[in-house]
């Protein structure tokens, strides 16, 4: 399926990329987190599993067990904290 992927803070910093589009076979969005950490890389060590990752689909935040689905936008973000 087709989704697109965004990235914000400073994981958009590491991997050098605002969003991308891509085809993926990731059914929830641990499986497409997964399969981006598989790629290596700036990817790996921003999406790390130890690290904190907040994710949101069509702009709701979401749990990684969250079935993915056709034509979403993903965003994945570091947590932040507010004044």
């Amino acid at each position: 399926m087709k989704v697109t992927v965004k990235y914000f803070a400073s994981i958009r910093e590491a991997i050098g990329a605002s969003s991308e589009s891509l085809d993926t076979s990731a059914a929830t969005l641990a499986a497409l987190r997964d399969e981006l950490i598989a790629r290596g890389g700036a990817h790996a060590e921003s999406l790390a599993r130890g690290r904190a990752v907040r994710m949101a689909q069509n702009q709701v935040m979401s749990d990684e067990s969250v079935a993915l689905v056709q034509g979403a936008e993903v965003a994945f973000f570091p947590p932040v904290t507010g004044g």
